[in-house]
C-alpha cells in the first residue's frame, strides 16, 4: 500500500430519499425503497417532477459519513414533501461518461432535482444540466459549474476542522496528534489546514502527523478502510494520541484502529458517534467535524418543491450551521476545558476574530 505523507498540506470530507423500486439501468446500481407515488405536486401546485434523483460519490451509501449524510437529507425531504425518488450507486473505476449517463437517465426519467454527491460529478453535471434546462441539478463540494439550473453546494470545511484541531490539542496528553486525508487534493487540504491551525492555536509547538492515503480517488483513498487502518496504526505507533480522518469510507478503518488501540479519533461529515455501524467504536469517537450535507440536499429539494429553485454557490459555514462540531459523546461533554475551548473558537470564527486557513 502506498501512502503519501505531507506535514504542510491540508483536508476533506442526515436525512435522504427512500426510493421507489426501480431497476438499475445503464451504469450504477440503484438502491431503492418505497414512498407514495411516482410523481408529486406541492400544495402550491408548482412541483410536477417524478421525485428526487441522487447519485452517490465514491464509497457509496453505507460510508457512515459523506454519502450517508446526503441520503439522510433526501429521506427527510421525501418524508416532508411526500416525494418518491431514486438513488444510484457508483461503480468501481468508472469514467465521466458513466456519470453523464447516470445523470442523464435520472433527468430523462423526470426526477427533479438531480443531485451529484461529490466534486467528481463536476464535468457530468455541467454537460447534463445544459441538456435539461428545465431540471434543477445540484452538486456537492464543487463550485465550478455555473448555470442557472445548477446549485453548487459547498462548505467551509476548514472551519469545522479548526474546531476539531482545538479539541484534539486540548484532549491530547502527549501534545502529539494526527491527520489522515483520503486523497491528496485541494478539497481535503482544507480539512488539514483548519485542523492544523486550530491545534496550533492551543499549542503552537504541538506535533502533528500528516498523511494522505492516495494521490487520486481512483486509487481508493476514499473507499478503503484497510488503508485507513494501516495509516492510523502507523500514526499511533509514532506517538499520536488523537487522530482526525477526512477520508470517507476509509475513515472507518481509522476509527476501528483507534478504538482497538484505545486512542481518540475525531469523525468527519456526519456525527459518527451516533452511526449504528460504528456503535462498537463510539467510546473512542471524541467528536465529529460536521458538514451539513444532508441539510444542503434538503434545502435544494425544498426550493425545487416550492417552485423557487436554488442556483449558484450555496455555502455552509459555522454562522449558518452548515458546518459544526458534534458533541454527542458524554465523555467529551465531561471534558469541560475542551468544550469551553471549542465553543470559544466557534464564536471567534463567527465573530470574525479568527480567519481559518484553507491551505
Amino acid at each position: 500500500m502506498r501512502l503519501t505523507s505531507r506535514r504542510s498540506r491540508f483536508s476533506q470530507a442526515a436525512v435522504a430519499v427512500a426510493v421507489i423500486a426501480l431497476a438499475a439501468t445503464g451504469c450504477g446500481e440503484s438502491s431503492t425503497g418505497s414512498k407514495t407515488s411516482d410523481s408529486a405536486s406541492s400544495s402550491s401546485g408548482k412541483y410536477s417532477g417524478k421525485g428526487i434523483g441522487l447519485a452517490y460519490d465514491i464509497g457509496g451509501k453505507g460510508d457512515q459519513s459523506f454519502n450517508d449524510a446526503a441520503y439522510a437529507g433526501l429521506q427527510k425531504a421525501e418524508k416532508e414533501f411526500g416525494l418518491s425518488g431514486r438513488d444510484v450507486e457508483p461503480q468501481d473505476n468508472e469514467t465521466d461518461a458513466d456519470k453523464i449517463q447516470r445523470l442523464t437517465q435520472l433527468a430523462q426519467a423526470g426526477y427533479n432535482p438531480v443531485i451529484g454527491v461529490g466534486f467528481v460529478y463536476g464535468p457530468a453535471v455541467k454537460e447534463v444540466a445544459a441538456k435539461f434546462p428545465n431540471t434543477t441539478f445540484g452538486i456537492i463540494d464543487d463550485e465550478s459549474v455555473t448555470s442557472k439550473n445548477v446549485a453548487d453546494m459547498v462548505f467551509h470545511e476548514e472551519q469545522a476542522s479548526y474546531l476539531a484541531g482545538v479539541a484534539a490539542a486540548k484532549a491530547s496528553k502527549k501534545a502529539h496528534i494526527g491527520f489522515i486525508g483520503g486523497v491528496d487534493i485541494p478539497l481535503i487540504h482544507k480539512f488539514e489546514a483548519g485542523y492544523v491551525q486550530g491545534a496550533k492555536s492551543v499549542n503552537p509547538s504541538i506535533k502533528i502527523e500528516s498523511q494522505y492515503l492516495t494521490e487520486t480517488p481512483q486509487e481508493g483513498g476514499f473507499s478503503s478502510p484497510d488503508k485507513g487502518k494501516d495509516a492510523a496504526s502507523g500514526q499511533i505507533e509514532a506517538g499520536a494520541d488523537v487522530l482526525y480522518a477526512a477520508a470517507g469510507l476509509s475513515g472507518q478503518g481509522v476509527i476501528s484502529e483507534g478504538a482497538a488501540k484505545k486512542t481518540w479519533v475525531i469523525g468527519v461529515d456526519s456525527d459518527q458517534y451516533n452511526q449504528s455501524a460504528l456503535a462498537k467504536y463510539k467510546d473512542y469517537i471524541l467528536g465529529s467535524a460536521l458538514k451539513n450535507v444532508g441539510g444542503a440536499v434538503y434545502d435544494l429539494v425544498k426550493s425545487v418543491y416550492q417552485g423557487k429553485p436554488l442556483s449558484g454557490v450555496v455555502r455552509g459555514s459555522l454562522s449558518n450551521d452548515g458546518v459544526g462540531f458534534a458533541d454527542s459523546n458524554p465523555k467529551y461533554k465531561a471534558m469541560t476545558d475542551v468544550v469551553a475551548a471549542v465553543d470559544k473558537a466557534k464564536q471567534d470564527i463567527i465573530d470574525g476574530k479568527v480567519t481559518v486557513n484553507t491551505k
